[in-house]
């Protein structure tokens, strides 16, 4: 639970509390009036309610100098009941607990409506960034995470995001994962992505698993846990640096078209789909894809996992392609219209 929904669940606790203190006394001075002076229910109850409210209409019935002392310790109960009650009611206002309240019935109504979404485990430095990029793709997604405090910077950036435990299947499954199409596992313990990618892979055996690794050894055991991809910010980051020592311009380039929002290209993947694309069996040439579209198609990746890099008019386009493509947004919206993409519903290309 989050240090704002602690606060919420504790003040809702304390006004419960005075709302049954007050009750309490409520049912008190009716008991009393019933029993002991022998007045009736109506007479003992409006006596009570006008007692407690200190509104001064006086006795309906004489009473004896127990039964006033009794009258002045009910005024004196209920003054602190309702007292108690108006100084949480304030705080709560004054603090915006309600609204704290609303937005959290409504964070459990989107997350329940979830559906072909991303799931970020972990909001360290990596998992943070991720939910930058996404973020700014507009890719719908929900975060996981057992700290407290990144769940609330987490909302203040307004993610969708709970507090738990990733790597057990209830957090998982609160996070709808039967209806995910993705998971990245950010966490800062190798054991733990392992045991994420673990669950997510039987909860929802289709779903695309991306973990972070740091080591050489925990790369191959992921894999092995089935992960689809497997990332080290060690290893990663080394080739980088090289990368940006020795080819700064390209690494300006393919920065430049891999993140960020304020991009003139992008790259994008797109499958063939045999019962969808009337592209399947001719060639590039025949396709008249860079004509049509004026997207690149920069490799293609057989469905036995070959790879094709720079395809040349005469390569065949056969079901279960995989296109890298880069170009424009608009052209790579006009390119989703003849191929159709792998996942149409994440292509979510800036309007110019």
């Amino acid at each position: 639970m989050s240090i704002v929904e602690d606060k919420y669940r504790r003040l809702r606790q304390e006004l419960i509390r005075g709302f049954i203190a007050l009750a309490s006394v409520f049912l008190l001075g009716t008991l009393w009036y019933r029993f002991v002076e022998g007045w009736t229910w109506i007479e003992s109850a409006y006596m009570t309610i006008s007692t407690l409210a200190t509104v001064g209409f006086g006795e309906i019935n004489p009473l004896g100098q127990r039964g006033r002392l009794f009258t002045m310790v009910l005024i004196i109960l209920g003054v602190v009941s309702i007292g108690y009650i108006v100084n949480r009611l304030t705080e709560a206002l004054i603090q915006g607990y309600f609204q704290e309240g609303i937005r959290q019935r409504q964070e459990r109504r989107l997350i329940e409506q979830l559906s072909d979404h991303y799931i970020i485990c972990g909001l360290g430095r990596t998992g943070r960034q991720v939910a930058i990029e996404f973020y700014a793709e507009k890719i719908p997604f929900v975060v996981i995470d057992a700290d407290p405090v990144q769940i609330d910077r987490a909302k203040e950036l307004n993610y969708i995001a709970f507090l738990g435990d990733a790597t057990l299947d209830e957090s998982l499954i609160a996070a709808k994962i039967d209806r995910a199409i993705c998971i990245v596992s950010a966490l800062t313990s190798d054991a733990e992505n392992l045991y994420t990618v673990l669950s997510a892979k039987t909860l929802n055996p289709k779903i695309r698993a991306i973990a972070r690794a740091s080591t050489e050894e925990a790369v191959q055991k992921l894999q092995r846990a089935g992960a689809d991809a497997v990332v080290s910010p060690y290893i990663t980051g080394g080739r980088r640096l090289a990368a940006a020592a020795l080819r700064p311009q390209v690494m300006d380039f393919v920065d430049g078209i891999l993140t960020g929002t304020d991009r003139s290209f992008y790259m994008e993947e797109f499958l063939i789909d045999p019962k969808t694309c009337p592209c399947v069996g001719s060639s590039l040439r025949e396709a008249h894809l860079r004509s049509r579209s004026g997207a690149l198609v920069l490799a293609i990746r057989r469905a036995d996992g070959t790879l094709i890099g720079g395809p040349t008019g005469e390569t065949e386009l056969m079901a279960g392609d995989l296109l890298i493509c880069m170009g424009t947004a608009e052209q790579l919206r006009e390119l989703t219209r003849i191929l159709i993409p792998m996942q149409s519903s994440r292509l979510r290309l800036p309007n110019h």
